[in-house]
């Protein structure tokens, strides 16, 4: 049996009472029988032994000689009689006359009898067969004197055993009672199950509280009625906010004097959801919903609001949602870039007219020229204030344009925002008279268009204030407020991050195109082997480290290069310098093109060490690995072309018939990463083929792969009409393949290719002897003479006698000379050993070693290059013999 609830524990408890009840009436009728037998055994023998005692021949057989003989019987007859247990009579000193067993007449009486001696007595006591009363009286002569005693005893039991019939009666009658009082208790049981529905003392306790705290704490109105229209419950809310009057409960709620269409509403059944009705001055919004089946009977539950004291927390709260969220918008407009104008132009546009009718922005020069700012703004000594960005709700615009100085003169808004470092709020600007002394007519015309309300907020990032920002509201827009001063703090705090951050990158930016541009070739170097155009472009965001360069070579030939470094700023920018001067060393020496890269990635890899072991210390890492070149060299008298690479797309060449194809060149690993070694193409170019050199940023970005990128390339080669110059070239491709929004450096080489004419040209076997050098000069001079350049006879046959000696004396056959003219006079001797000769100063009294010395005395420039059957030497003359040369030889 389910005894949680209320109804099984007023069942308990009632069961209980009954179960008691009946208990204590049987427990009292037990006790009063008991009373009434033990009553009943005491008048018993009080009355028989006052009945013997007086009886004349019990007198006469005391005082007789035998007592017993005449008693015995009595006692026996009486006894019996009367249902006695015993009667004993006894002489005045307690000797037995009479006696249950024989054995005992003559014997002293058990206990005390002395007391009886003085008249009628009646006592009590438990013996092991029950509970006893005993009576005793004095037997009296005549005279008054005692001539005996006389004791009559019952046991209680034998007298109640009348009662004791009656208990089954009485248990029987208990039963029907308690089956009676347990019949009740299921009705009641039931009858509160019904009303409580099951629920315990803790849920009834519980719902109390629930019904207390909607009638008296819930800040809603609560209002039941039921399916007669009248008011069931009203709580202490919805007596406020509908005006009632006290003790409504039980009343119609038509005669509660409110609006027809709220009491019709609160009368009916009809669902309605946050319908408004009105109430007295208040605005109400009331949800009804049935009771039914939820509350019982038919009947409806209605819930009230007041609208009008929510409408002004609502603005406030519409009013914080908007400006958390312009705030986010801000985050994610502001700043979109890192150029100091459009960041300060976002953050004008993201005011207007969300916050403001008007904005504008006010930055010093330093910060737009990404500079470090020395000394406070709006001090007569600070750097100068432009007007940098401007946004406006009308068409028409009241203020000074962009690139207007501004003056912070003493008690304007902007002085004020400055010196204390925080937004300045000016609610009436007709009463502003510094900031209309400033600039009159401006301040005029502003007012004439409405304006009312400024707030002039400082830029302030990292401990630096940047400019200033002025935000306006004009016509029937609200005057700004306190509110409005802390999101203007907000909002412009995180601006000035983002101009700072710009303005920063624009110093670096600047830092780096400049250390990169000193790093370039300002122009290209005088040669007749090509004719050679270029293109560089950096990265709109981050200035990277693509390079190049053209380097004569001696023999009128020329190297082109063309390398990438990976990333960006001025890391790269100062790697790609460290790169081009190590080539340049490097094709000082006049190494093969695989040799030459081999270096250079030697090279690269110990700077990586060097640099890597400096980053352990200053906890930066600027390594170079993935740097990326392409090396080639051209000889304009056989028109042979060699070229390696590492890691570098593939050069085009353009051929003159308008033909475009990629140099299969194989591919080396990137300058950096080593294990695998570089090797040489060489190739035979016709006049007048133009050699395409790139780097990845021309062909690769975000929206082309390289091999479109490639495609594309070939397409825009091949699309040049006639035989188009290398400038022509150089333009043609960047029209077309330079992307809007370039993320990477962008530099293009295009050079076309010349030939040496033969009679330019003059080359002789040399014998293996010294009787040859003479006939060697001789042909010399005459080509010098067929060529015009007699003056240069005698050095030349100098220098050619030298370098012919020094062959046959130390070097290997075979011998070859050979005399280059263009821009000037090449002398070339060439032997098949590739032991090198060395410049010494001879002593006086040495008889040789002043070869060198004189080649070196007489020619611009010598030096010894290797090839892959011996070596070259030679030497470079001016088509033009200058003055007083041999005056400045040593004696």
């Amino acid at each position: 049996m389910r005894v949680h609830g209320v109804a099984g524990q007023v069942f308990v408890w009632l069961l209980v009472v009954v179960v008691l009840l009946v208990g204590a009436a049987l427990t009292t009728l037990v006790l009063q029988a008991r009373s009434y037998a033990t009553n009943v055994a005491a008048g018993r023998t009080r009355a028989a032994a006052v009945a013997l005692a007086r009886d004349p021949g019990v007198i006469s057989a005391m005082d007789g000689p035998d007592p017993t003989a005449v008693l015995q019987p009595l006692a026996d007859e009486v006894g019996k009689q009367g249902r006695f247990d015993y009667i004993v009579f006894a002489s005045p000193a307690g000797i037995r006359y009479t006696a249950e067993s024989p054995e005992l007449i003559g014997k002293h009486v058990v206990g005390p009898f002395e007391h009886a001696l003085t008249g009628p007595t009646t006592d009590s006591f438990d013996t092991p067969g029950g509970r006893v009363v005993e009576s005793g009286a004095p037997v009296s002569r005549p005279d008054g004197s005692v001539s005996g005693v006389v004791g009559v005893g019952i046991t209680v039991a034998h007298v109640g055993s009348a009662v004791s019939r009656q208990l089954p009666l009485l248990f029987g009658g208990a039963a029907v009672a308690i089956a009676v009082g347990t019949g009740g208790a299921l009705l009641v049981r039931r009858r509160l199950e019904r009303q409580t529905h099951g629920l315990g003392p803790a849920e009834m306790t519980r719902m109390f509280e629930h019904h207390e705290a909607v009638l008296h704490a819930v800040r809603e109105g609560v209002l039941i009625v039921g399916e007669d229209g009248r008011v069931l419950l009203v709580n202490d809310e919805a007596r406020r906010l509908l005006e009632l009057p006290p003790r409504v409960e039980g009343r119609p709620v038509a005669e509660l004097g409110l609006d027809p269409g709220l009491a019709g509403l609160l009368a009916s059944e009809r669902t309605a959801t946050d319908e408004v009705h009105l109430a007295g001055d208040r605005l109400l919004a009331v949800n009804n919903r049935p009771t039914a089946p939820f509350g019982g009977g038919a009947g409806s539950v209605a819930t009230i609001r007041d609208t009008t004291e929510l409408r002004a927390l609502a603005g406030q709260a519409e009013a914080a949602r908007a400006r958390l969220r312009l705030l986010y918008d801000a985050g994610l407009r502001v700043g979109t870039t890192l150029d100091v104008a459009r960041t300060a132009q976002e953050l004008a546009d993201v005011a207007v007219p969300r916050f403001a009718d008007y904005a504008t922005v006010d930055l010093a020069d330093a910060v737009l020229r990404g500079e470090e700012l020395f000394s406070d703004l709006g001090t007569g000594q600070g750097p100068r204030i432009h007007r940098t960005a401007t946004s406006g709700s009308g068409d028409d615009w009241p203020f000074m344009p962009v690139g207007t100085e501004i003056s912070p003169l003493p008690g304007t808004p902007e002085e004020r925002a400055l010196e204390t470092g925080r937004a300045a709020l000016t609610d009436d600007l007709r009463h502003e008279r510094a900031w209309r002394a400033r600039a009159p007519e401006a301040a005029d015309r502003v007012l004439s268009y409405g304006m009312h309300s400024l707030i002039t907020a400082p830029l302030r990032a990292r401990g630096q204030t940047l400019g200033t920002v002025d935000f306006w509201r004009a016509g029937e827009s609200a005057p700004f407020d306190d509110e409005d001063l802390s999101f203007v703090e907000e909002l412009v705090a995180r601006t000035a991050v983002c101009i700072d951050n710009a303005r920063r990158y624009t110093r670096e930016h600047r830092m780096a195109e400049t250390l990169q541009r000193s790093l370039l070739p300002r122009r290209l170097p005088e040669q007749s082997a090509m004719e050679v155009a270029y293109r560089y472009l950096p990265a709109l965001h981050g200035v990277g480290g693509d390079w190049f360069d053209v380097i004569p070579l001696p023999g009128f030939r020329v190297a082109l290069v063309v390398g990438d470094v990976v990333g960006h700023g001025l890391h790269a920018a100062a790697t790609m310098g460290r790169l081009r001067t190590a080539v340049l060393n490097f094709a000082a020496l006049d190494l093969p093109p695989d040799e030459l890269i081999a270096r250079l990635d030697e090279l690269i890899t110990r700077l990586d060490q060097h640099d890597t072991a400096g980053a352990a210390d200053d906890g930066e890492s600027a390594p170079v690995t993935g740097a990326t070149c392409l090396y080639a060299v051209y000889d304009p008298v056989s028109g042979q072309c060699t070229m390696a690479r590492a890691g570098h797309p593939p050069p085009a060449l353009v051929h003159p018939d308008g033909s475009v194809e990629f140099a299969d060149l194989p591919v080396g690993p990137p300058l950096g990463v080593g294990g695998l070694p570089f090797e040489t193409t060489e190739l035979r170019l016709e006049p007048g083929t133009a050699l395409v050199l790139y780097t990845d940023g021309l062909v690769e970005n975000r929206d082309r792969d390289l091999d479109a990128g490639l495609a594309e390339l070939s397409r825009s080669l091949a699309g040049a009409r006639g035989h188009p110059s290398p400038e022509d070239t150089c333009r043609a491709v960047f029209d077309a393949m330079v992307p809007p929004r370039r993320s990477d450096d962008i530099a293009l080489l295009v050079a076309r290719t010349r030939l040496l004419d033969a009679d330019q040209v003059a080359v002789w076997d040399v014998p293996f002897d010294f009787a040859a050098v003479s006939r060697i000069r001789r042909e010399c001079t005459d080509r010098l003479t067929a060529w015009g350049l007699e003056e240069l006879s005698f050095t030349a046959e100098l220098i050619l006698s030298e370098l012919i000696t020094n062959a046959i004396r130390y070097g290997a056959e075979p011998i070859r000379v050979r005399l280059l003219r263009d821009s000037g006079l090449v002398c070339e001797v060439s032997d098949g050993s590739s032991t090198a000769p060395h410049l010494r100063y001879a002593a006086t009294t040495d008889e040789g070693g002043r070869g060198l010395f004189l080649v070196a005395q007489l020619a611009e420039r010598w030096g010894t290059r290797y090839t892959a059957r011996g070596k070259v030497i030679w030497s470079e003359q001016p088509l033009t013999a200058p003055e007083f040369q041999f005056e400045a030889l040593p004696a």
